[in-house]
C-alpha cells in the first residue's frame, strides 16, 4: 500500500513537470524600452512588461534600450535586441516586425520615438506620423520652438499643427531616422499614427489578421 501510494506521488510530480515545462521553443527579442521589451515567442508578437508572465509561461525580470533580462521557469538570461534561443540565428539582411489586428480592427503595436516607449497605430491613410501635443510634450519634441506652424483638417474640423522632424522612430527591429512628423494640437489623435513618412521605407504585407512591416533592403 506504501509502495502504491510511493508510485502515485511520483507519477503526479511528473505530471505536473511535464505540465509546467518550458514548452517555447523559440524565443527572439525584437525590440527593447525601459521596463518593456517587446518579443516574439514561437513565431507570436507579444509585448513583455516588467513582473508580467506571458500565457506561454516567459517573464520579463527588468529591461533597459540596451538588455533585457528574461525568466523562463526559473531560468534567467540577458538577452539583447536580436538575441534568441532555439532556432538558427541567422541576421537576415531583412528586419520585420509581426503587428496583429485589435478587437476594432487596428493594427496597434508599441514602438518609440526619440528613446522613448509609445503606442502607435499603423495608418497607411496618414501622410505623415501624426501625434497630439499632449504625447509630444510626453515625449519631450520641443515643436513649439523647432516646428513649423502649419494646420491640419481632422473629423471636428481644421486644428493648429506644427510640423517637426523625429530623430529616431522605432518598431520593433527597424529604425528610421529623420523621420517627418506633425503634431496637432489638442488630445487627437490619442495614439500616435504611424503614418507614411515612416511606412513608405518599409514593404508592408497583410497575412490575415497580421500585418507585416519589412525593410526593403
Amino acid at each position: 500500500m506504501v509502495l502504491m501510494k510511493t508510485r502515485t506521488l511520483l507519477l503526479l510530480a511528473l505530471l505536473c513537470l511535464a505540465v509546467n515545462g518550458w514548452a517555447v521553443d523559440k524565443l527572439r527579442v525584437v525590440a527593447l524600452f525601459p521596463n518593456k521589451a517587446m518579443v516574439e515567442i514561437d513565431g507570436k508578437s507579444r509585448v513583455l512588461k516588467v513582473g508580467k508572465t506571458s500565457p506561454e509561461g516567459v517573464t520579463l525580470i527588468s529591461s533597459n534600450s540596451r538588455e533585457a533580462v528574461i525568466e523562463v521557469n526559473g531560468e534567467r538570461s540577458t538577452f539583447k535586441v536580436d538575441s534568441q534561443i532555439g532556432g538558427t540565428l541567422t541576421g537576415p539582411a531583412q528586419k520585420e516586425v509581426r503587428i496583429s489586428r485589435n478587437a476594432i480592427g487596428a493594427y496597434m503595436t508599441v514602438g518609440s520615438i526619440n528613446g522613448r516607449t509609445v503606442d502607435m497605430m499603423v495608418d497607411t491613410g496618414a501622410n505623415v506620423v501624426a501625434m497630439s501635443e499632449i504625447e509630444a510634450k510626453r515625449l519631450g519634441i520641443p515643436y513649439w520652438l523647432k516646428g513649423e506652424q502649419s494646420g491640419v483638417s481632422t473629423a471636428s474640423g481644421y486644428a493648429r499643427a506644427w510640423n517637426v522632424t523625429l530623430n529616431k522612430v522605432q518598431v520593433g527591429p527597424i529604425v528610421q531616422h529623420n523621420v517627418r512628423a506633425v503634431v496637432v494640437e489638442g488630445r487627437s489623435p490619442q495614439q500616435v499614427l504611424l503614418g507614411m513618412t515612416f511606412l513608405e521605407k518599409v514593404e508592408i504585407e497583410n497575412a490575415g489578421n497580421v500585418m507585416v512591416l519589412r525593410t526593403k533592403y
